[in-house]
């Protein structure tokens, strides 16, 4: 068995071509519009955009060639980069939070793939391998997993784990979910009238109204619907595997033990279907955030964006193992809060067990947030004007970046401290007996050389 990336290799030859093809649409539209005045016409234009596809692919070839990546000694991935001056960074695989591989159009259609590990850390935290061969690239995934996991020695040619689907979301109710949202429904009704007054005045004015409220909303329902279509949800050794995307393909990996925080969250048109969004923060990743596939909110990860709650649930035990979330006794708001949150109060509440911070509220949208007590960042306790004349504050259980922000509003003061200091007790505590890192590995085994301890 030949051991996977041990001496530095670049990527595949392809990759520049691939990469120029991105944005070759962009490029051709903007020379012929911000071009439009060169003499020669049209000819000239025509010229211009082979000049520059050429200029693109001789820089693209020589970055290309300047760019490898390898494992070292201690088991962690390494890229260097840089036309005139070298770059080199390290991934410490310890840390892994997620390994994506995504398809774009252009790269889909010479069989490329994209690898995208990231690690606790933010931005500074991420590379790219574009591209690889789609064989390679599931190669590589597996790598860099039994490597955080602590497995040495992988081997270019091992299996893949196996993976046993879990969930698929139908497409259709993928399309209805989109529309039933109630900002999009009064968007709509909005640009409609915007449209009629355009169309009854004749004024430019109207039809602009009508695109930025009706033609921008719809425009991103559209991506997002391609962005999520069959989406699929599937379980394997390394852990949780996300799929989806119709054009272009996303397939991301969550490691055991990587969700840092949950969030169950249901808006006012799904309730009559009993469907709710879950989405995740992990560390370092840089997910979709919305119902409409846009990229929000650092650190988010759609881990279903349309479901009935029941199976919500029942993905949520796979994810928070042993945790049983709706049999969690949460405690209300006191009436006090009825003053500062009259829409919300009926939903404000807050609970926790040995394992989970628990923490509900919102109106038009509910969400249920669910923070394990080893992932506790930091507990805090503010206090705003409006609440100090009600003698009331609230605790924030924070976690890493992300869509995910439990906090117990609204609640008594003197509960609000109480709250905080039990969290911080419970988080050292659960910190303290936390599985380690390298998931594979037990505790009572020694590390390997060169494995951070």
């Amino acid at each position: 068995m030949t051991e996977l990336a041990s001496v530095p290799r670049r990527t595949h030859p392809l990759s520049p071509f691939a990469k120029a093809g991105q944005g070759l649409s962009g490029l051709v539209l903007a020379v012929f519009v911000v071009a439009r005045d060169v003499p020669g016409g049209f000819v000239s234009r025509l010229g211009l955009v082979a000049l520059l596809l050429i200029a693109a692919a001789v820089l693209g070839w020589v970055s290309w060639w300047r760019t490898t990546f390898w494992f070292d000694d201690d088991g962690d991935l390494r890229i260097a980069s840089g036309l005139f001056y070298r770059n080199e960074r390290r991934l410490q695989l310890s840390r892994l939070q997620s390994v994506e591989i995504t398809r774009p159009l252009v790269a889909r259609l010479v069989g490329l793939a994209e690898v995208r590990p990231e690690v606790a850390g933010g931005e500074n935290a991420k590379i790219a391998l574009a591209y690889l061969s789609e064989d390679e690239a599931m190669a590589m995934r597996a790598e860099l997993l039994a490597r955080a996991a602590g497995v040495r020695g992988g081997h270019a040619d091992a299996p893949v784990p196996e993976e046993r689907p879990l969930i698929r979301v139908p497409p259709t109710d993928l399309a209805i979910s989109m529309v039933m949202n109630h900002w999009v429904i009064i968007g709509g009704v909005v640009g409609l009238g915007f449209l009629a007054v355009a169309l009854a005045t004749g004024r430019i004015g109207g039809f602009v109204a009508f695109v930025f409220t009706s033609g921008l909303p719809g425009l991103s329902l559209v991506t997002g619907y391609l962005a999520y279509y069959d989406f699929t949800v599937a379980e394997s050794a390394d852990g949780l595997r996300l799929r989806s995307g119709l054009l272009s393909t996303r397939a991301q990996t969550v490691p055991p033990g990587r969700v840092q925080a949950v969030s169950i969250s249901q808006t006012l048109l799904w309730r009559w279907k009993g469907w709710v969004k879950v989405q995740l923060n992990v560390a370092g990743s840089g997910g979709h955030e919305g119902n409409d596939g846009s990229t929000g909110t650092k650190g988010g990860v759609i881990l279903l964006p349309v479901a009935p709650v029941a199976v919500a649930y029942g993905l949520l035990n796979r994810v928070l193992p042993g945790v049983d979330v709706p049999g969690i006794a949460l405690a209300a708001a006191p009436r006090a809060a009825r003053k500062r949150a009259p829409w919300q109060f009926n939903q404000l509440a807050v609970g926790s067990d040995a394992s989970v911070f628990v923490a509900r509220g919102g109106w038009l949208t509910r969400r249920l947030d669910v923070l394990p007590h080893a992932r506790t960042q930091s507990v805090r306790v503010t206090q705003g004007p409006w609440q100090r004349l009600l003698g009331l504050a609230t605790t924030h259980v924070d976690s890493t970046p992300g869509p995910v922000a439990p906090a117990a509003k609204h609640r008594g003061a003197t509960e609000a401290r109480a709250i905080a200091e039990a969290q911080a007790v419970l988080a050292g505590a659960a910190r303290a007996a936390f599985r380690p890192e390298r998931w594979a590995v037990r505790p009572e085994e020694p590390a390997q050389p060169g494995e951070p301890a």
